[in-house]
């Protein structure tokens, strides 16, 4: 009796690159030290640099002299200035 294998993802995207022949030395036995393909090695490394980022814009960090400042424009009341109203009567 033969197992059900799991189907594999379809792989959609395709991305190729060059490199100097030193980089691409370096990448290859990196590769090959990890038991990976070079494909997977270098999507591996761009996907882990992606997060890291996406991750480092996803938030910003203030020091708290400009965080309580903000928050302080942030309650002040709302008032348009003439710049504004003129725009907003030109819609």
């Amino acid at each position: 009796m033969r197992k059900a294998s799991t189907p594999r993802p379809t792989k959609s995207t395709r991305f190729e690159l060059r490199a100097e022949p030193e980089r691409a030395a370096q990448i290859t036995a990196a590769a090959a030290t990890t038991h990976q393909s070079v494909s997977a090695f270098v999507l591996d490394a761009a996907a882990a640099r992606a997060q890291e980022v996406l991750a480092q814009n996803a938030a910003t960090e203030l020091e708290a002299q400009h965080f309580d400042r903000v928050l302080q424009a942030l309650d002040a009341p709302y008032e348009p200035n003439a710049a504004l109203q003129r725009a907003a009567a030109n819609r």
